[in-house]
């Protein structure tokens, strides 16, 4: 058994703070407050920490936010136009290549056999120092994809899975506005569905969304969106939703951040208020919803502009993700569906999209 992260930001975390992905969250920590480098709060990501925590697979993204839709404290990529986000988007894809290529315990994922190679280093026979990770890159919101038919470079580059939208971009509407596909939107679909990529479905506005459950035939799913029970804003997905992307075979990702989980919670106040158990019973809400534990999985978001002071009090680093597995079985979860939830959901998702 081993999990699946459908949502991390970890080049992004690099760009901004610097941050080596290699280095135990620890460490990291450390070296932060040490130089007082400004950041969203307490790493919370590190490979040692994820192999420790049996994090096998991460959807690790490329992410640039459009000029003036967000301005954070620290300094970020941003963008006016697809050239500069096309620019952004290459110095992240960049380093993970740089990653892979100079770490033997990570592997971009561009095949099946890339796939196996790694899964094959979880097997029951394996010691945790032959672990390795993969990578397989998520492009969240396609404004780097200059025009459709411009994925292709991407797809040579490594890109495996696009989300069309974070806010509105020029192929859908997304968080915060309402709409729908755009014409460019529709020909971004069918260039993808050439490739065979997984379309990400996460911050696509709800009508965009539904729409393009309808046109898109290659696997879906929505990275990092929970139940809007438990966050009632465009943002997360509807029970409406949630139904017709488990009819599509979809899955959606969990997201870790406090304020998703509980509109209680505000930046700023205890991470106790939030327990651990409030993730699972997120995971629960779409079980019972589907009468199935076949859609869900987990899309942590961690260091995705919050820190560790920001999500639930049962979690410090990407380690902690392991303890699901404890709480679903206490839950009553069979133990197939705990190793579908953590992990073998979204794993089906992305095997269903890799070319031979």
């Amino acid at each position: 058994m081993f999990i699946v992260d459908a949502h991390q930001d970890i080049a992004y975390n690099h760009v901004c703070f610097g941050r080596d992905y290699r280095r135990a969250v620890y460490q990291t920590r450390r070296l932060e407050a040490q130089n007082g480098i400004v950041t969203p709060g307490s790493a919370t990501l590190g490979l040692p920490d994820a192999i420790l925590g049996r994090v096998a697979i991460v959807f690790a993204t490329l992410f640039v936010s459009p000029r003036g839709v967000w301005q954070p404290k620290w300094d970020e990529p941003v963008y006016s136009d697809a050239r500069e986000a096309y620019r952004h988007a290459l110095r992240q894809i960049d380093y993970y290549h740089r990653l892979a290529d100079e770490s033997d315990r990570l592997m971009l994922l561009q095949t099946q056999a890339d796939l196996d190679a790694v899964l094959e280093t979880w097997d029951d026979e394996s010691d945790i120092t032959q672990h390795k990770q993969g990578l397989a890159i998520l492009m969240e919101g396609a404004d780097p994809i200059i025009e459709p038919k411009q994925f292709e470079e991407w797809y040579e580059r490594g890109v495996r899975i696009v989300g069309l939208a974070w806010s509105q971009t020029r192929y859908s509407a997304g968080t915060g506005d309402p709409g729908r596909l755009t014409s460019l939107g529709h020909e971004l679909l069918d260039v993808l569905a050439d490739f065979n990529a997984v379309l990400d479905l996460s911050h696509s506005a709800e009508e965009a969304f539904l729409e393009a459950l309808d046109r898109y035939d290659g696997p879906i799913i929505a990275s990092h969106s929970n139940p809007r029970k438990f966050c009632d804003s465009d943002r997360h997905l509807s029970d409406d939703m949630i139904r017709r992307l488990a009819e599509r075979d979809g899955v959606m990702g969990i997201v870790m951040y406090n304020r998703f989980l509980d509109p209680r919670w505000a930046p700023g106040n205890s991470k106790t208020t939030v327990p651990t158990l409030t993730v699972v019973d997120a995971i629960d809400y779409v079980c019972q919803l589907l009468g199935s534990a076949a859609h869900v999985g987990l899309g942590s978001d961690f260091d995705g502009g919050f820190g560790a002071e920001s999500i639930p009090a049962g979690f410090d680093t990407v380690t902690n993700l392991w303890s699901l597995g404890a709480l679903l079985r206490e839950r009553g979860y069979q133990e197939a569906d705990i190793a579908a939830i953590l992990g073998g959901n979204m794993l089906r998702k992305l095997r269903e999209s890799l070319p031979d």
